[in-house]
């Protein structure tokens, strides 16, 4: 019996797909059901590891699957390609972030066909190629026509020594994550597309994927677009207005139920008024200076120490006459409402902790059920249900009841009205860099802001780095241009776009990505919607959310007319490993050690892990998600040469469900690899002239049958690790089948197959050439299950005494009650579990459980 060699088969099976053009699909399909499968596509940072590795290989199971079920497959892959990591590496490494990109992209794509996906490569594009980019200013100039582009100012992270504006997560303590400089808040000209005119829409469009898509991801946008409603009023000044203040402090608030609560008015540092006082407050203008230096997200101002400053400005409470002091805050955002609040200590966490510290005066109106008017907070705010007190003519009222009557009052007064907002906020897609898509406007002094007139805008190539800041701002030609209208001196705008943008809309570009226009609307509405997406959940906000969105916004245009892009979504968990360090760097940080480095032995019962270049003992880190960083990646390439990639493929699937994190460990893939070799072996050692056993062939056929069914569902379910186990199990009891033969065993092994066939595909083409079926299993269909044959002839009824479960027993299915009876009563361990009892009556629901009832 020859061994299987992964090393020479699998480089053989890849040669026939690509010899015979396998996964390419026309433009509009067969004429077959169409189904759409896509991964997230890759930023091609330099190399893959095991850890992107299992994302794509799940798409391919479905991809390969679904081909055999009779669908057109839809499988392409590109890549995400602009970014500032290019440009990291340009000032790094002295070369151009586009010869970084492209190189980085030719290994990607290596490294992804070692893999054996059943991708559609004639339809690769990168979205830092002109050709697709161009596309995408097209289609923005349509929304620029439209109104859904705009520009405004908008406070922005700036480092003044890089002369850049940051991402928030680059900004680290308060300071670039480069430079070290001190980072300011500025107020920028930026580029915006207006996502909340879909606010409404998006949020109502979750219920149409519900079933398909995960729970908790529609649960995070509905609350990340963040609809409210409240009361929006104005509080009057007590005394007069402050100088360049507006004529009252307008609030938004959810809780008008609370505002006999109210013990103190919060306002941005960035709020209108902070402003008019900072001019003649020194101190004032000092703690907005103070607050700039801080974080700007949300999860950073929770996570920061409350701090304030006393503005000495009163505005007069609109039910009870009493004046309230208005205070700076750190925590309020001047995005979110109006930019001010007030605050209510009693019934908002963030409210109490200001409080307590500035030692504010702390009223509760919300009382619990069964708690008295004399209910008191102390330690924490309450945020439960309850009746409102202390509070005049809302006494009494349920929560729901009193916000209404509180809303009723401040319209009756002419002082506000009920208001329903959003705390999703407008699309910012200015970037002020070079690598990434030129925005196609020019500026002209006299005609103003015009669309670019010849696409695509293509970015220069002759930039240079060495000096800090946005190279297309100081290029001494590019930036200079005619008007598109009058025709005199004008500039091109110099920010480029969002990388968002990019993969916003790359999914219907796969539908034709050689169409003139930026989508085919005849491919589109084709492909369109994907079937199954899959990614991570980490873009569960962002990038779903803009896609959503901007499949709206091209849908009205009329370039598609697919609103919801992704029909189906899962989100993968990731490869983990352990992590290994020979102490700390220079800067105090672990110096990681790669594993194809480690040797790991017990020694006196516990792990020690050696460096194999010199012996030395290593520390053994925590078990982290795969990352460059921490060198505990494992290259496909390391796989393919030690163990074959259908064994690294069947372990990233076979450990864990799908949407868990899996553990990488050499004794896994190891045991894939064994796995391999006994699927193998059942091929190499048959012999059709061997009839075999009827007994034998019958039960093997029902045993087929069975595993056809339950790695059926496993695929159509995403329980991929359930199929496989159902697999290790199926071969197990073929070769438990020795006696079997003839058609019986040739009928197995060729629904074996094709089983194994979106797991192992290379080891699945082998195995069926050695079977001697013609063509490739890439292009046989799926196996059908014959009900009859794949039903369990026994099953597994529970046992209970008085309704309690003790034991469980195996009868043939369908036996009538009174055998039930016999065969319970005759279990040793039910006879214990009895003893000393009467039993009364024994409940016998036909093959599903046994109750004994006993006194």
């Amino acid at each position: 019996m020859a061994r299987y060699e992964p090393k020479t088969a699998e480089p053989r099976q890849q040669a026939r797909w690509a010899a015979a053009d396998a996964f390419r699909m026309p433009t509009t399909g067969t004429g077959r059901p169409k189904y759409y499968v896509l991964e997230m596509f890759p930023y091609p940072s330099g190399n893959i590891h095991m850890g992107h590795a299992r994302n794509y290989v799940m798409g391919d199971v479905v991809a390969r699957s679904k081909r055999a079920q009779g669908f057109d497959v839809l499988h392409p892959m590109g890549w995400d390609a602009f970014g500032l990591p290019a440009e990291n590496a340009a000032i790094e490494r002295g070369i151009h972030p586009g010869d970084w990109t492209w190189s980085n992209i030719a290994n990607m794509r290596d490294q992804l066909k070692l893999l054996g996906l059943s991708l559609d490569w004639s339809r690769e594009f990168a979205t830092c190629d002109p050709a697709y980019y161009g596309k995408q200013q097209a289609w923005f100039l349509e929304l620029f026509k439209r109104g859904l582009v705009y520009r405004k100012d908008s406070v922005v992270n700036w480092d003044p020594v890089d002369n850049t504006v940051l991402a928030n997560e680059q900004v680290v303590d308060g300071r670039g994550w480069r430079s070290g400089a001190i980072v300011e808040k500025r107020k920028l000209n930026q580029w915006f597309l207006r996502i909340t005119d879909y606010a409404d829409d998006l949020i109502e469009g979750l219920k149409e994927l519900e079933g398909r898509w995960p729970d908790k991801v529609r649960l995070m946008q509905e609350n990340w677009i963040g609809r409210s409603k409240g009361l929006q009023m104005t509080w009057a000044w007590a005394g007069a207005a402050p100088a360049g203040a507006p004529d009252g402090l307008e609030i938004y608030t959810t809780r008008p139920d609370t505002l006999f609560g109210a013990s103190f008015m919060g306002i941005a540092a960035d709020h209108p008024v902070a402003r008019a006082l900072a001019e003649s407050n020194p101190a004032a203008a000092a703690f907005i200076a103070e607050c700039r230096k801080g974080g700007s997200t949300q999860a950073e101002i929770d996570q920061a120490e409350k701090v304030g400053f006393d503005t000495g400005l009163k505005v007069v409470h609109p039910f009870d006459g009493r004046e309230v002091s208005v205070w700076m805050a750190n925590f309020i955002l001047s995005e979110y409402g109006t930019g001010a609040i007030f605050g209510c200590p009693a019934h908002d966490q963030r409210d109490f902790e200001f409080a307590t510290k500035y030692e504010l005066p702390i009223i509760p109106v919300v009382r619990p059920d069964g708690t008295g008017d004399d209910f008191a907070v102390e330690s924490e705010a309450y945020t439960g249900p309850g009746t409102i007190f202390h509070s005049d003519f809302l006494n009494g009222l349920e929560i729901e009841a009193a916000k209404a009557e509180a809303i009723a009052r401040i319209e009756a007064a002419g002082q506000g009205q009920g208001a329903t907002i959003y705390r999703l906020r407008d699309w910012g897609v200015s970037r002020q860099r070079y690598w990434g898509c030129p925005i196609p406007v020019i500026h002209c002094p006299t005609c103003g802001a015009q669309p670019a007139d010849q696409l695509p805008v293509e970015l220069p190539k002759d930039v240079t780095f060495d000096t800090p800041g946005n190279p297309l701002d100081r290029h001494p030609t590019w930036k200079h241009v005619k008007c598109p209208s009058c025709h005199g001196d004008a500039t091109r705008e110099t920010d480029t776009l969002d990388t968002f943008v990019d993969s916003s809309w790359y999914f219907a570009r796969f539908a034709d990505p050689t169409a003139d226009e930026p989508i085919s609307r005849e491919a589109a509405d084709h492909w369109l919607p994907v079937d199954q997406y899959i990614g991570g959940v980490e873009h569960a906000v962002l990038h779903l959310l803009y896609a959503r969105f901007i499949s709206r916004a091209l849908s009205d245009a009329g370039l598609m007319n697919v609103k919801e892009p992704f029909a189906g979504l899962f989100t993968q968990g990731m490869v983990v490993h352990e992590t290994y360090f020979d102490g700390v760097d220079s800067v105090g940080k672990p110096a990681w050690v790669e594993p194809a480095d480690v040797r790991i032995e017990t020694v006196d019962g516990k792990r020690v892990a050696t460096r194999l270049s010199d012996g030395k003992v290593l520390s053994i880190g925590d078990i982290e998600k795969m990352s460059k960083s921490k060198k505990n990646v494992v290259a496909p390439q390391e796989i393919v040469d030690t163990y074959g990639v259908d064994a690294g493929r069947l372990f990233v699937l076979s450990d864990s469900p799908p949407e868990r994190d899996v553990q990488w460990t050499p004794g896994g893939v190891e045991g894939a690899s064994r796995f391999v070799q006994r699927v193998w072996n059942e091929f190499d050692g048959f012999d059709p002239a061997v009839e075999g056993d009827e007994a034998a062939n019958a039960s093997l056929l029902r045993e087929t049958h069975k595993a056809i069914k339950a790695v059926t569902e496993g695929v159509s379910g995403f329980r991929f690790n359930s199929a496989i186990a159902k697999l290790y199990a199926f071969v197990a009891t073929v070769r438990d089948h020795g006696k079997a033969g003839g058609a019986a065993k040739r009928e197995t092994l060729s629904a074996m197959a094709r089983l194994i066939a979106p797991f192992t595909p290379h080891l699945a083409e082998e195995c069926w050439t050695r079977l001697g079926e013609e063509g490739m299993v890439l292009d046989a269909p799926w196996p059908v299950y014959d009900p009859a044959l794949a039903a369990d002839d026994e099953v597994t009824l529970p046992i209970q005494v008085n309704g309690k479960r003790r034991g469980e027993i195996r009868v043939a299915r369908g036996l009538e009650p009174a055998e039930v009876e016999a065969i319970v009563m005759a279990d040793p361990e039910v006879q214990a579990r009895l003893e000393g009892l009467t039993v009364r009556k024994i409940v016998v629901v036909k093959d599903r459980i046994v109750n004994v009832v006993v006194a």
